[in-house]
């Protein structure tokens, strides 16, 4: 008998690649290669929209007759899928957002491959090589062309959430569609998807038709938070290092709502970035915000902050709890001030050129046990060092919650072992743990068991 929770189906590309040499479906199509394998994951995501799982080995697992094949056409290409997500179809046909974003995987994939070597080609790579290759990237997916003026705003926040968090995602996203701003997330569930929601809504009050909903993700992250439907622009970065520069390069300014160690990454991050002395002068609108009963969490992040980075750290940021119409307009006003800014230094609107981004914040840091203990988690260095040493922590423990390799890592070694200085570990240990305790770390009704150990030397 048929499984009904199952599709075959053979599917045209609809806004993205439709053309590939023999030699690249060669390489997608050769099972045991790498690239066969990364496209059968990303694929797998997107196609698996909706559901309810930061587990990407439960997915592979669940969906282990799932395979999907490149079909050459006289009139481009087409992918033959067995046995996909039966959520991605309605009435045996596909949903066009799952369509275009399953060309997107495809088309990210290919030039990523073909333009750069990422395992030898950027090793050492300089910092400008490295920004040229996120322009590219971008480039590449057509980004840019959407964006005319100083209006995308980055909302981060955690895939796990409260409720009445997501909810207030949503009016914030609401509130900065109604002054015409658009968003750009990661793209996945809870914190991610409430902003674009909630804008979609107030665009269409604003007859707004061209709407920008940018996700970008990479192929790590992408199984355990899957694309939401209302991304109409879906980007696959190589690594997470490029995935956050991307972020700050194409957006204007950044709302953060309630997460935790991917969230805490991505303040460390853009946090690191703003400490740099070189960027003292750029502006750049920064927000933290939630509903009133979120007030306690960003007391915990703002005091870590200054507790590690310092009171110069938290003049970068402005807290505003429960009042979206007040984020909504710090964001607008300050689009003026980017866009005046942008203009006197003659840099362009689409990507931020002039943001300097240190090389420690942009070669890719792998989460293996060795590299998390030589982490230098110290006082004494440059505040902007330390903050990419922190945020290198957080990403190792992202890595060891929800992505394959590094779940795998601690399935074998164990939990990553965080070394380094007493005091500054005691405010890491302190913020993890209430992490641990408002379930931010793994999807409610999910057990957590930690991925790391804090050891003070």
């Amino acid at each position: 008998m048929p499984n009904e929770d199952r599709v075959d189906a053979l599917v045209a590309p609809k806004g993205a690649l439709e053309m590939l040499s023999q030699d690249e479906i060669s390489r997608l199509s050769e099972e045991s290669g790498p690239l066969h394998d990364l496209f059968h994951r990303c694929a797998l995501a997107i196609l698996n929209c909706g559901s309810d799982s930061d587990d990407p080995q439960a997915v592979m697992e669940e969906f282990a007759d799932f395979d999907i094949q490149i079909i050459q056409q006289e009139r481009g290409v087409k992918l033959q899928l067995k046995n996909a997500p039966s959520s991605a179809f309605v009435d045996g046909k596909m949903i066009s957002s799952v369509r275009e974003m399953l060309f997107s995987v495809l088309r990210d994939i290919i030039f990523t491959h073909h333009e750069y070597d990422l395992a030898k080609g950027l090793t050492n790579a300089s910092s400008e090589k490295l920004t040229n290759v996120v322009f590219e990237l971008l480039r590449n997916a057509d980004v840019f062309r959407r964006i005319q003026n100083p209006d995308m705003i980055v909302c981060w926040g955690g895939h796990s959430i409260a409720r009445h968090e997501y909810d207030y995602t949503k009016r914030v996203g609401h509130e900065l569609g109604l002054r015409e701003l658009n968003i750009c997330t990661g793209c996945g569930p809870g914190a991610m998807k409430g902003p674009m929601k909630g804008a979609a809504i107030a665009h269409a009050k604003q007859r707004i038709k061209n709407g920008i909903y940018l996700g970008l993700t990479e192929p790590g992250i992408i199984a355990a938070e899957s694309p939401n439907p209302i991304v109409n622009q879906l980007v696959i970065m190589p690594d997470i290092e490029k995935r956050l520069e991307a972020f700050v390069r194409a957006g204007h300014g950044i709302v953060v709502f309630p997460g935790g160690a991917g969230t805490a990454e991505e303040i460390l991050y853009i946090l690191g970035i703003l400490l740099h002395p070189k960027n003292a002068d750029v502006p750049f609108p920064l927000v933290f915000t939630g509903p009133k009963e979120s007030a306690d969490y960003f007391e915990q992040i703002h005091t870590f902050i200054g507790e590690v980075l310092g009171k110069e750290a938290q003049n970068k940021y402005q807290i505003v709890i429960d009042d979206e119409v007040t984020v909504a307009r710090i964001m607008k006003q300050g689009m003026d001030e980017v866009r005046q800014y942008r203009k006197a230094h003659q840099d362009a609107f689409y990507y931020n050129w002039k943001l300097h981004i240190p090389e420690e914040f942009q070669h890719p840091f792998e989460p293996t046990h060795d590299n998390v203990r030589q982490l230098n988690l110290h006082f004494g260095q440059e505040t902007h060092l330390l903050a990419a040493d922190l945020r290198r922590a957080f990403s190792s423990i992202v890595a060891g919650n929800v992505k394959a390799q590094g779940v795998a890592h601690i399935k074998e070694f164990g939990p990553f072992e965080i070394h380094g200085d007493k005091a500054l570990l005691s405010k890491l240990d302190a913020l993890l743990q209430a992490f641990v305790d408002q379930q931010r770390m793994k999807l409610p009704g999910s057990a957590y068991e930690p991925c790391y150990k804090v050891i003070t030397d």
